[in-house]
């Protein structure tokens, strides 16, 4: 299948992402356009909006309306007490993209207590940093620098960590099923 934009021309539906809703309309995740797709063809989701813009995707036989939003037809039982898998989007997001030393815009992830001295890669360790504080720092304890952190590391809580992608695509017909989260 490739995608196409039927009004638009440009290849940027193949990398979008689709919300993924339980049965019972409850933001479960982001997709993959890919992935969404072959859930709905499988007859597992259905389609609940189809894309604002009128995107397309066609295979050699036929030509389906890219979805912007997808539910489950069976409902599945979610864990909300699992923890949020720590990773640098997770991270970045959880940090306001801000440097945890200096405040300024965070483009690395940092150690507090460096891996290289017994230091373990947990969210209570790991804190967002810009490039020139994560070098002038390296493998240095705060205290023997001089440094003092500006934010407590901690595990984010709550279900709207499971939807790391969503602010990020902004599209308007998720925001029904983002304002349930945010409330």
């Amino acid at each position: 299948m490739s995608a196409r934009r039927s009004r638009e021309g440009g290849p940027g539906t193949a990398r979008r992402h689709v919300l993924l809703l339980n049965a019972s309309f409850e933001p479960l995740t982001t997709l993959p356009l890919r992935r969404a797709i072959l859930l709905v063809l499988r007859e597992k989701a259905e389609v609940v909006h189809d894309d604002g813009a009128g995107a397309v995707l066609h295979s050699a036989t036929r030509s389906y309306d890219v979805p912007s939003v997808i539910r489950l037809r069976r409902y599945i039982s979610v864990p909300y007490s699992r923890r949020v898998p720590l990773t640098r989007v997770a991270l970045m997001r959880r940090d306001r993209h801000t440097c945890g030393y200096c405040g300024k815009k965070a483009e690395t992830i940092d150690h507090v207590v460096p891996r290289s001295r017994g230091g373990a890669h947990v969210w209570e360790n790991v804190v967002a940093a810009c490039k020139p504080c994560n070098h002038r720092k390296a493998d240095k304890f705060l205290d023997e620098i001089g440094w003092e952190l500006h934010i407590t590391p901690k595990v984010p809580k709550g279900p709207h960590w499971r939807l790391i992608n969503g602010d990020l695509h902004g599209d308007p017909q998720w925001e029904p099923y983002m304002a349930h989260l945010a409330a």
